[in-house]
Parts: C-alpha cells; sequence; structure tokens
C-alpha cells in the first residue's frame, strides 16, 4: 500500500469505521492525465459502512469528500467511490 493509500485509509477509517475498506491506486492508467502531471493521484475507493445508512449516493460522496478534506487538494485528482451501508453488499 503506498503512502497515499495509507494516508487515505486513515481518514476514511476515522471518519467511518468502515466493515471494509478497498483502496486503488490507479494513477498508472492516467499517465499524462493533468493530475497526473501535478503529481495527483487518481483512487478507486469500495468502503462499506452503518454510517451510509439512510443517505443518499450523493450525500454518501459528500461525506467522504469532507472526510478526505485537504488530500482532495493535495494528493488525489481523481476519485472513484462505492460507498454502501452493511445490508447493501
Amino acid at each position: 500500500m503506498s503512502d497515499r493509500q495509507k494516508r487515505i485509509a486513515e481518514c476514511l477509517d476515522a471518519a467511518f469505521t468502515p466493515q471494509d475498506l478497498l483502496i486503488k491506486d490507479q494513477s498508472h492508467l492516467h499517465a499524462g492525465h493533468a493530475g497526473a502531471k501535478e503529481g495527483k493521484g487518481h483512487f478507486d475507493v469500495r468502503i462499506v459502512s452503518n454510517a451510509f445508512v439512510g443517505k443518499s449516493q450523493i450525500q454518501r460522496h459528500r461525506l467522504v469528500y469532507d472526510a478526505l478534506g485537504d488530500l482532495m487538494e493535495t494528493e488525489i485528482h481523481a476519485l472513484k467511490i462505492q460507498a454502501k451501508a452493511p445490508d447493501e453488499v
């Protein structure tokens, strides 16, 4: 796991106490894109948490973005999010 993945995991663990968390670094698939040129990464996050129960997809994504805070400005160029409640998996 890369340092960036570890920082993402720490933020999401602290915010959601997930039952399942998978973070894939997809940056190598986006070489040459604007974010890659700036040194930022492309990530695919799958997270399962009770925090998402009763929330819409937009609300879940906003919660994830909020939890990642400054990483969205400094380390992450693109983020694919699959945020699920435990009863949805």
